[in-house]
């Protein structure tokens, strides 16, 4: 459904109101960005929220990713990968160069992005992805094995530049639950602070005003802003 500027208008500025109000719980130097989850909406809605000041984009599949970046190639716009990575796409994400690739979910994929990396004398910004609820649905190390994961990356693979972690909060409606999800993650990231992580993304549509209170960075919401 395309949506009239209006409408979208008055969804990010109310997204926006409440990343406001949440960033400043923790305090005021606090900030979060907001990357839009491009998905399950047309490329008209993309290019509006370009002109109402929206700027990085995700997507969860590297063709979607690839068809909207050349339909949209004349705006200057900051795509992020945010879904499971195949390793059959491999290649066609390297060639689409994305800001970030949120979703590194294993040593496996790590190396086999690494290869094909070095292969093509190219780089990729990466997050960790941490499954801290440990829901088997869910991609992503573990949170104990999450520290020592992100060092072997960050020594094994030189073309991968970890940026930071990303979680996906506990899929239930307890919000303890989701809470301790998010706080697990953000213990992780503070301890990888001092080996240069500065992004910590988690929260989505329906928690990212308690994400960003445990200390999210880096929020990504579709649905609040296409409702």
């Amino acid at each position: 459904m395309i949506l009239d500027k209006e409408h979208l208008r008055a969804n990010l500025d109310e997204v926006i109101w409440n990343i406001e109000q949440a960033r400043i719980t923790v305090s005021e130097h606090h900030i979060v960005k907001l990357v839009t989850v491009a998905k399950y909406t047309e490329v008209e809605n993309i290019a509006t929220l370009y002109e109402l000041g929206q700027r990085a984009f995700g997507e969860n599949q590297v063709q979607q990713l690839r068809e909207r970046m050349k339909i949209l190639e004349d705006l200057p716009l900051e795509w992020h990968m945010i879904g499971r990575l195949q390793k059959n796409k491999i290649n066609n994400l390297i060639d689409l160069r994305p800001a970030l690739m949120q979703s590194l979910d294993s040593i496996e994929l790590a190396e086999e992005l690494n290869k094909k990396l070095e292969a093509r004398e190219s780089r990729m910004n990466c997050l960790l992805q941490i499954n801290a609820a440990k829901e088997e649905t869910k991609a992503g190390v573990s949170p104990q094995e999450a520290v020592d994961t992100y060092h072997e990356i960050k020594e094994r693979f030189p073309n991968i530049s970890l940026k930071g972690v990303m979680t996906i909060g506990a899929h239930t409606d307890d919000t303890k639950t989701i809470q301790e999800s998010f706080e697990t993650t953000h213990k992780i990231y503070e301890t990888l602070e001092k080996d240069g992580a500065t992004v910590c993304s988690m929260g989505m549509s329906g928690d990212y005003e308690l994400a960003i209170k445990c200390g999210s960075n880096l929020v990504r919401i579709g649905s609040a802003l296409f409702k």
